[in-house]
């Protein structure tokens, strides 16, 4: 699994952060690391600390807030997703089906008007 950051993805100043390049068994592992960590311990889950994860020009922090804000930057190296557990169980769920086949399709991980997407895409391509 691969984590990177893709500016400016259409005509309005839309971007994303991608987790990519990944089979159902990291997938798994994914899912059950944003759930003990995020979750359950309610702890920060930080991708450069985690051994199947490679950064590619980018860190991405998931953490726990009073809100749902997505994913926020203000260097564009260092992200952070930003959500209530509520969307983290929610993230969980929309991972889940990554985790029961071997898919090409992609999905994002949030419904939040914010110009960062954060999208799961097994493969290294996707389809706007």
């Amino acid at each position: 699994m691969e984590v990177d950051f893709i500016e400016n993805i259409d005509d309005h100043d839309q971007s994303i952060v991608r987790l990519y390049n990944f089979n159902k068994k990291e997938a798994i592992k994914f899912r059950d690391l944003l759930k003990d960590t995020v979750i359950d311990k309610k702890q920060k889950l930080d991708v450069s600390q985690v051994d199947f994860i490679t950064p590619r020009n980018c860190n991405l922090i998931f953490g726990l807030f009073k809100s749902d804000e997505g994913i926020l930057t203000k260097d564009n190296k260092t992200f952070f997703c930003i959500l209530t557990i509520e969307g983290f169980i929610k993230m969980v769920q929309l991972i889940e089906p990554f985790c029961k086949k071997e898919s090409k399709g992609y999905q994002y991980l949030y419904d939040i008007d914010n110009p960062i997407d954060l999208l799961f895409c097994p493969t290294a391509s996707f389809d706007e």
